[in-house]
């Protein structure tokens, strides 16, 4: 792998998300010698992207550009063959990312993507997982605003106790105390393709499973409130509301508790909430975000109304916030651990700009350098941020705008 042509390929670098990282990348890392191309399958935008990012950052114009469909397995396999490491932004991933795996764990590149599929991901582990760990091909998904918070949070809050008293947290709760952002049309395409597919009793069984990630010999754990569940913590005395992407955040840390030969302790817990305040405001606002949410929810998996959404409210795909929004954006989470009910530590993660595309951007860019040029002595296959990328990743995003900061209990 060393010896190849190119270190990354940002894939559907003339969409949205992809073009961010591409960005990311010429701003970034202009004066380096990092190896990098952009892909997709129209060279004419491919073209145009690359003009437009080149007039802000002229040594983009040196980007290769590598003609791919996702459709077309012989493409997916030329391209990778020349990068170690496949970044890709081209969602719904249910739809579009299986051959994308399939090859890279043939070709033996490594890669990271944006998806928040837990059954897209289920598919690939199950698929995948055993050809790559043979492959030492470390297959990465979820490497933005979903979960990389949640994940290297969790991961830098226990590995600081460790340190500190040589012992872990056996629960961590997120909350998310704060953000600004907004949803492009491929997030929201994602969204509702998980929902058609919940139709699938398969599918479903994966949705409703906390520990459906998990490798097979460790799906069971701990009971666990639902994460589409309003609470009040006993710790904090903060009510929290459901997180949108709770869902898959808790399987994704869940997963890398598992492969990290259960570091945690075998009872460790993992939650994740938005914080709505202390008292009856705090109740009120909680009670508020989770019927909303709910019927959100119920107004996208039901087709008719669905539709309607589509047609007049719900951002197309290709579509997304405001440079300016994205620019102001930000978010701030708090991830505390707990022993035996007391709170031991926490950290906080801070991100400038929108969280799904500003942050994400920076997180993913990292994540693909990361796999390309750190010296990581995880094991290959289907894994988290965590587990295959660990202290590299969090030392990388410490250098940015996305930053963990740990403090021990007072």
């Amino acid at each position: 792998m060393s010896e190849r042509e190119l270190d990354i390929v940002i894939f559907g670098a003339t969409g949205f998300a992809g073009r961010l990282v591409a960005e990311y990348l010429a701003e970034r890392h202009a004066d380096t010698d990092v190896r990098w191309a952009m892909g997709g399958r129209n060279r004419k935008k491919l073209e145009a992207v690359r003009a437009e990012i080149a007039a802000k950052h002229p040594r983009a114009a040196e980007a290769p550009l590598v003609v791919a469909d996702s459709a077309d397995r012989a493409s997916l396999d030329a391209m990778v063959a020349r990068t170690k490491v496949v970044c890709t932004t081209v969602g719904p991933y249910a739809k579009y990312g299986t051959e994308l795996v399939a090859a890279c764990v043939a070709g033996g590149a490594h890669y990271c993507d944006l998806t928040g599929e837990p059954q897209f991901i289920r598919r690939m582990i199950d698929e995948h997982h055993a050809d790559a760990v043979a492959a030492g091909v470390r297959i990465v998904h979820c490497c933005g605003f979903d979960s990389i918070p949640s994940d290297i949070g969790t991961f830098a809050l226990q590995e600081e106790l460790i340190a500190l008293d040589g012992e872990p947290a056996d629960e961590a709760l997120f909350f998310l105390l704060g953000a600004s952002g907004g949803f492009s049309g491929g997030t929201v395409a994602s969204l509702i393709n998980v929902m058609q597919e919940a139709n699938d009793p398969l599918v479903r069984k994966v949705l409703v499973n906390p520990y459906a990630l998990n490798p097979e010999d460790s799906r069971k754990g701990p009971k666990l409130p639902s994460p589409m569940s309003m609470r009040k913590d006993p710790v904090t005395g903060w009510w929290g509301a459901p997180f949108l992407m709770a869902p898959i955040n808790e399987r994704v840390v869940r997963r890398s508790h598992a492969l990290m030969s259960a570091r945690f302790g075998e009872g460790f817990r993992y939650g994740e909430l938005t914080r709505t305040g202390k008292g009856m405001v705090g109740f009120a606002s909680a009670a508020g975000m989770s019927g909303g949410m709910g019927a959100m929810m119920g107004l996208i998996a039901f087709p008719p109304t669905r539709k309607l959404l589509e047609r007049f409210v719900l951002p197309a795909p290709g579509e997304g916030p405001s440079r300016e929004a994205i620019e102001k954006g930000y978010f701030k989470v708090v991830i505390s651990g707990r022993r035996d009910g007391k709170e031991v530590g926490r950290v906080e993660v801070r991100g400038k700009r929108d969280p799904g595309y500003g942050a994400t951007a920076c997180m993913l860019g990292e994540s693909a350098l990361c796999l390309a040029l750190d010296p990581l002595d995880s094991p290959g296959g289907i894994v988290t941020p965590a587990s295959a990328m660990g202290a590299h990743i969090r030392k990388r995003l410490d250098a940015t705008d996305v930053q963990f900061t740990f403090t021990a209990a007072s």
